[in-house]
């Protein structure tokens, strides 16, 4: 069944390439398709477009659609084009006319549209949970590891004394900063396009407002071209959100290949969570970090790809969109596994609390020692020289007690106001207003 049938067939080779992966991709977009078909339905009703019975036929067919969905049973048949031809095939199987009579006002452009966008939504609100449990993993170990010292390094040389506690509590900071451009992200995605039909709207008195009520959306796209200029541009913000989760991500994981390292050993993990070579029986070897750096910087190429795909394209709706699916839906899968995983292997790391002992970090005090003139009257200058003549002529002999007190530095964390602004930006997401609404959408 295609919704564009016009009682002609096409050869199979230009169905395949036409179809692409739709029918598996859209498997995904399938209880978001019925939801918004049973908004768009009872606004048919509200216009005088459907009557109370026919509404209520829909109401139950679609709602037996989103059970089957719900239990893992539904299927795009064979021959079926895309989830928008199934769901309505099975709706005028099961009631005639009235199921045929459900795309009235309606394209497949705003449905894929208004579709997308709701899974989009609902893919935001898993990623912001996996966040939220890597920032408090973080968060918790910068505590529990606050006075354990480490290197901290520049142009990988040994630079100054750093902690555990400066390292963790940096990447969950990094993650309150990457929420916040989720969030901005999540603004664009949490509008809604449906009842711009193909690109132009429609000359039957539909009522945008309500659907968009309905489905909890916060706001309207309201000229009807702007609606198919977001295609793209929505998956766009949100690749770029994506993007920045992969760069902490992918830093994170690189310290973590080095810090695991025998050259630095300042962690290691349990047996069960590395592999080993071979040939080499000594090898424990983070791979899971390997792979999420590796996967992290492919999350980079995202909005590039994106807007390779898109940026030369005029106004209106074109078929490259339905590529997009393809690059930004297995990237949001392997996000969440890699954050998933990163809080897995991060609660379970194994600290080495001596490795600061270790005597070719001797001279990472030399700040310390310069500091400690400069409290007693030395200007700057002169203690630098003083400390870099005693360190080469073999008389530097610095104490190892470190004395940091300013906001955000080893002995100040300040985990507190990291939580502040990362909870700051969670509590506008605002999930629960569209959860609501699939709730009364659903409701018998």
């Amino acid at each position: 069944m295609k919704l564009w049938d016009k009682g002609y067939s096409i050869e199979s080779k230009i169905e395949q390439y036409t179809v692409g992966q739709d029918r598996e991709l859209d498997v995904h977009l399938a209880p978001y398709d019925v939801l918004g078909s049973l908004a768009h339905a009872q606004m048919l009703q509200s216009v005088g477009l459907l009557s109370e019975e026919e509404l209520k036929g829909l109401q139950q067919e679609l709602k037996q659609i989103y059970r089957q969905i719900a239990a893992g049973q539904f299927q795009i048949d064979e021959g079926v084009e895309d989830v928008h031809s199934q769901v309505e095939l099975l709706l005028t199987r099961a009631l005639g006319d009235a199921g045929k009579k459900v795309h009235s006002a309606r394209s497949r452009n705003d449905q894929v549209l208004v579709d997308i966008k709701m899974y989009l939504r609902a893919e935001v609100k898993e990623i912001v949970a996996l966040v939220s449990e890597l920032f408090e993993t973080l968060i918790a170990a910068g505590e529990q590891y606050r006075g354990v010292l480490i290197p901290g390094y520049t142009h990988l040389q040994a630079a100054m004394p750093s902690s555990f506690g400066l390292w963790f509590s940096a990447w969950a900071e990094s993650l309150a900063d990457d929420l916040r451009l989720l969030l901005a992200a999540y603004g664009l995605i949490n509008q809604n396009p449906l009842g711009s039909g193909a690109g132009y709207g429609s000359s039957l008195p539909i009522n945008r407002s309500l659907t968009t009520e309905l489905l909890g959306f916060d706001g309207l796209h309201v000229n009807v071209i702007n609606a198919q200029l977001s295609r793209g541009k929505t998956e766009q913000a949100l690749a770029f959100a994506l993007a920045g989760l992969g760069q902490t991500l992918g830093k994170l994981a690189m310290d973590v290949c080095l810090y695991n390292s025998q050259n630095f050993g300042f962690l290691t993990f349990p047996d069960a969570l590395t592999t080993g070579s071979s040939i080499m029986p000594h090898k424990k070897n983070p791979d899971v970090f390997e792979l999420m750096r590796a996967k992290s910087n492919r999350l980079l190429a995202l909005p590039n790809e994106i807007n390779l795909l898109t940026s030369n394209l005029p106004s209106g709706y074109h078929r490259d969109f339905q590529l997009l699916k393809e690059i930004l839906f297995p990237a949001l899968q392997q996000l969440k596994e890699s954050l998933s995983l990163c809080s897995y292997m991060l609660q379970r790391v194994q600290i080495n609390p001596d490795a600061i002992q270790d005597e070719k970090y001797t001279y990472i005090y030399s700040v310390e020692e310069v500091n400690k003139k400069v409290l007693a009257g030395v200007p700057f200058r002169q203690a630098y020289k003083e400390v870099g003549d005693a360190i080469a002529d073999g008389s530097y002999s610095p104490q190892t007690q470190v004395e940091h007190t300013h906001e955000g530095s080893i002995g100040n964390l300040g985990l507190d106001l990291i939580r502040q602004k990362f909870e700051g930006v969670l509590g506008q997401f605002g999930f629960a207003k569209w959860e609501g609404a699939f709730e009364r959408l659903l409701a018998e």
